[in-house]
Order: structure tokens, then C-alpha cells, then sequence
């Protein structure tokens, strides 16, 4: 992926991202709230070596080099049954010299005679007074009973340079840091699963993911209107709103495919049912027809028809009455509105639809209408369901195929190309239809402020409209 790509998942996912950022700052502040406040007090003693009579510097300096040596075994008799059993009598304290221990740690700095001692407990003031009894205990333990000669006074001399002091602030939780991890965590998890699902998501969303399947031009780009099925034909109900406005940009991507080669016909198809291909079909007809051009739409998909009821014309009689001779062209050409558009119906369903579209009698139907037409349009059934776009394409100038986005996956698509390569058919180009208003994949006509004045105008006079318009 490019980066483009990333930007429009981040852009497209936000509100999922988001949200997940937050979950993981909720979760980590309400986690930071349930753990009990730790205290930490720390303790700090000084080993030395007691000089012998003379004072010799030699002799201060051979026992500052054995402190130092000897300092590291102190360090571990800090955390020892020894001391700490000693304590706990000291303070009197309900535990055991094991539970006790792992509040304790000891240390020692490199190249010093230092140790470091630190108490953690719930309790600042229990955590200092038993980080000072710790540093006495060590100081007695090492002095009278490891390094006490026989008879003698222990040359080891241990004290106490920096005594604890109950801390004011708990150590632990640390809240700002568990948010920050939290924030992060959170915006890691939102950014990484938008990204699987993006990649696991098979389905067209743009027409970049078009440009993944095939090279062949992408005519338009149609955004989704949930109102579409109360009024399909939106180029002529309602004129100015932008979804019109991208059939008639599709319009004239169309003019220009076969700029200069005379009249045109082209199947309408999809690769699966959904995609807005009858639609599609119908108001491209009415844009096309409105720049003054003839133009013949024919329903073609004879198992589900669905241009009459659109169109709003008669649909008992049509294409395959005609193909079978049963009705003259003429008596079921139904002139639409007041430009030169005519509609055919598809008529009864048959049993055998691919038979006759792919028949001697739709060639020579075809023929006679592009010879009379400007263009002729074929909505026909989705290509992977069965071969009858596929026969009627060979008859045509190509084929026109419509993808929805978030609908149609990519393999669904290169199927349907596939489809038409297999038979020789040609692929004219991609319409890119449902395409959501807003986001990253938006189609973009809003932003030129076109007036969707009557987007909300009732739907009855839109019906009688549509009606008025196919008894012209």
C-alpha cells in the first residue's frame, strides 16, 4: 500500500481509533485507581574499616580496599533471616522474615562503601521505620556476629550516613505514566486493527481498489442515496442534487470513450445483484437523452426486470415479444419524457433468457436501434450469475460494469472481467456506484455547493413527476 492508502484508513477509521485511545487511557486510569498507593523509604550506610594503632596511610588505605570488597557481601546480608528476624521482633510485626523480604532491596554503587537499602510498603511510615531498623540490624549482624574475632572487637564499623524518612507521595501507581501507556497501547491497538480489517476487507471502496483489478477507465463515481429505491431516476427528480450532477460527469466520460465513431451501445451489468446497475442505466439514459441525444434503453435482464417499474411505462410487452415476433419494434417503444428517449420493456419473463439475447433476432434488433439511436443502453442481469450480459455484450460496443463500493469484492470484480475477456467481450470501462457522502471515499460533489433544494420534496409529486414525464 501506498501511503495515500494509510492516510485514508487512519482518516476513514478515526472515530474507531479514537475510541479505542480512550478505552485504553479508561482503562489504565481505572486500573491505576483500584491498585493500593505504594511508599518507598530508603536508608543509606557507610562501611568502614577501623585503622590499626599506628595510622599509618597504608593502613587506610588496605581497609578502604577491603571495605570495598567486603561491601558486596553486606549487600546480601541485608535481605538474610538474620536481620530481618531482628526487625520484625524490633517492630513487632505479623510476618515472617519470607514475606518480608521482597519489600526490600539493597544495593551497592560501583567503587563505593556505600549500601543502599529501600522499604516498599502500603504504610510511608512503617516503610521508613523498617528501612532504619533494617540499616541497625545489618550494622549489628556484620559487626557482632560475621565479623566478630574471637575475644576481640570487629574491625568492620557500619553506620548509618542517610536515615529514611516517611516518604509524602506514593512511588506506585504511577497514574500519568499508566495513562500515557494506556494512551498508547490504545492508539497502537485502534491504528494496528484498522489496519488488519483493511487488509482482510476484500470489498471496492474507491476507485483506487478499482485500479487494483483492471486498467480500464473508471467512467464515474455515483455516491449512495438510501432514498434510492422511492425515487431511482434522481436526474430528473431532482436535477440539482449532486448524485444527478455525477450521472451526468459519467454522461460525459461516455461521449468521449467512442468520440467520432458514429452511434454506440453499450450493456449496462454488475457482477453481483445490488450494485445499482438498473439505476445506473436509467439515469444515465435520461442524461444522455437530455443533451438532445436519441437514446434506446432496453431492459435486457429478462428474469428480473426492472426498468419499467422505474421508468414508469408499461412492461407486459417488450423485448421478448419482439424477439420471439410476436409485437412489431414499434408497439413497444415507449417515448419518455420530452427529449428523444425510448424505453423497451423487457416483457414476459421466458424460460430460456440467454438463448434469446444471444439470438440472430437481438443482433438484428440491435443494429436496427443503433442505426436509428444515438445510443443504445442494455441493462442486463450481473455476470457471474449467469452468461446473459456476457451473449449480449458480444453484440454491442462493450460492456459497462457496476461496482458498489463496500459492496462488491475484488475478486467479484476481476471475475466479471474475466467473464468478458473469456468471450472476447470488450470492457469499456467502471462505474463506481453506493459510494458513501462523506469520509475518504467520498465522491466530493458536496463541496461545490450544488443545491439539494429538493431532497426533501414529497415523494408523491415526485411520483406524479416521473409519471408526467414517461405520458409525454
Amino acid at each position: 500500500m501506498e501511503l495515500r492508502d494509510y492516510v485514508r484508513i487512519l482518516h476513514k477509521n478515526w472515530i474507531f481509533i479514537a475510541v479505542a485511545t480512550l478505552l485504553g487511557v479508561a482503562i489504565a486510569a481505572g486500573y491505576s485507581l483500584t491498585l493500593t498507593p505504594k511508599y518507598q523509604a530508603s536508608t543509606e550506610l557507610y562501611v568502614s574499616v577501623r585503622a590499626g594503632n599506628s595510622g599509618a596511610a597504608t593502613d587506610l588505605v588496605q581497609g578502604t580496599s577491603f571495605a570495598r570488597q567486603a561491601v558486596t557481601s553486606y549487600v546480601s546480608v541485608v535481605n538474610s533471616a538474620s536481620v530481618l528476624d531482628r526487625v520484625i521482633d524490633d517492630l513487632h510485626l505479623k510476618t515472617t522474615a519470607t514475606a518480608l523480604a521482597p519489600k526490600v532491596t539493597a544495593d551497592s554503587p560501583l567503587n563505593t562503601v556505600l549500601i543502599d537499602i529501600t522499604v516498599t510498603d502500603s504504610n510511608p511510615q512503617l516503610a521508613a521505620n523498617i528501612a532504619n531498623s533494617i540499616g541497625q540490624n545489618t550494622s549489628y549482624v556484620v559487626t557482632n556476629e560475621l565479623e566478630k574475632p574471637t575475644g576481640g572487637t570487629s574491625l568492620i564499623n557500619i553506620q548509618t550516613i542517610q536515615p529514611a524518612v516517611a516518604p509524602s507521595k506514593p512511588t506506585s501507581p504511577n497514574v500519568p505514566l499508566n495513562i500515557i501507556l494506556g494512551l498508547l497501547i490504545g492508539l497502537a491497538v485502534g491504528v494496528g486493527v484498522s489496519l488488519l480489517r483493511s487488509i482482510l476487507d476484500t470489498r471496492i471502496h474507491n476507485s483506487h481498489d478499482i485500479e487494483d483489478v483492471t486498467d480500464r477507465p473508471i467512467l464515474g463515481a455515483i455516491s449512495y442515496d438510501p432514498g434510492a429505491k422511492k425515487r431511482p431516476l434522481i436526474v430528473h427528480a431532482d436535477p440539482r442534487n449532486p448524485r444527478a450532477e455525477s450521472f451526468r460527469s459519467l454522461r460525459t466520460n461516455l461521449q468521449f470513450v467512442n468520440f467520432g465513431n458514429g452511434p454506440r451501445s453499450y450493456v449496462i451489468t454488475s457482477s453481483i445483484p445490488g450494485e445499482g446497475k438498473s439505476t445506473t442505466a436509467a439515469n444515465l439514459a435520461i442524461s444522455l437523452a437530455e443533451t438532445g441525444a436519441r437514446v434506446a434503453l432496453i431492459d435486457g435482464d429478462l428474469r428480473l426486470p426492472k426498468v419499467a417499474d422505474y421508468m414508469g411505462v408499461e412492461g407486459a410487452v417488450g423485448l421478448t415479444d419482439v424477439l420471439i415476433g410476436r409485437t412489431p419494434l414499434a408497439d413497444v417503444m415507449h417515448k419518455w419524457g420530452r427529449g428523444e428517449l425510448y424505453i423497451l420493456p423487457a416483457g414476459r419473463i421466458p424460460p430460456n433468457p440467454s438463448e434469446l439475447l444471444g439470438s440472430n433476432a437481438m443482433s438484428q434488433l440491435l443494429n436496427t436501434l443503433t442505426a436509428e439511436f444515438d445510443y443504445v443502453l442494455v441493462d442486463a442481469p450481473p455476470l457471474l450469475l449467469v452468461t446473459d450480459a456476457a451473449v449480449v455484450s458480444k453484440l454491442t460496443g462493450g460492456a459497462i460494469i457496476a461496482a458498489a463500493s463496500g459492496v462488491t469484492k475484488k475478486n467479484e470484480l476481476a471475475a466479471a472481467v474475466r467473464a468478458l475477456e473469456h468471450i472476447g467481450s470488450r470492457l469499456v470501462g467502471v462505474i463506481v456506484t453506493m459510494l458513501p457522502t462523506k469520509g475518504p471515499d467520498s465522491n466530493g460533489y458536496g463541496v461545490y455547493g450544488y443545491g439539494v433544494q429538493n431532497e426533501f420534496e414529497d415523494e408523491s409529486v415526485i411520483e406524479k413527476r416521473i409519471r408526467r414525464a414517461a405520458q409525454v
